[in-house]
């Protein structure tokens, strides 16, 4: 069995920051690629099953979207469930991801994604234009 201090010792060391049990990773910063990073680094260390493990409910995305001004991304279409310390421990010595996700529907295309890939599109042409000419 872990203990609260095996899981705060890790999260501490990879995130820098000093936390209690329940501390809301989300809420002190650790967000988009962090929290994929750190998330990743706990299921290993303490061999956590993931399966179940519904990202847009805990975190966001790194970078900008443009496409998000017309389509909203999937951790805007949920409510944001809070991974603490406590929770991660409760996962750890269960050896799985253990939450009921609320009911949800989340479109299978991303077409804010979609309208990210056309705007690169029309700039890389614009700019090929604006250097052949």
């Amino acid at each position: 069995m872990y203990s609260i201090s095996d899981i705060i010792e890790h999260l501490e060391e990879l995130t820098g920051l000093q936390l209690n049990e329940d501390t809301d990773l989300f809420k002190s910063g650790v967000t988009g690629d962090d929290f994929h990073e750190m998330i990743g680094t706990y299921s290993k260390k303490f061999s956590v099953d993931m399966d179940r493990y519904l990202w847009y409910f805990h975190t966001c995305e790194e970078g900008n979207n443009t496409g998000s001004f017309f389509f909203k991304p999937p951790n805007e279409r949920v409510t944001q469930i809070p991974v603490t310390p406590k929770v991660l421990l409760d996962f750890a010595n269960k050896g799985q991801w253990d939450i009921d996700y609320p009911e949800h529907s989340i479109p299978k295309m991303r077409i804010d994604i979609l309208i990210n890939i056309l705007i690169a599109i029309v700039f890389v042409i614009f700019l090929i234009y604006s250097i052949l000419h």
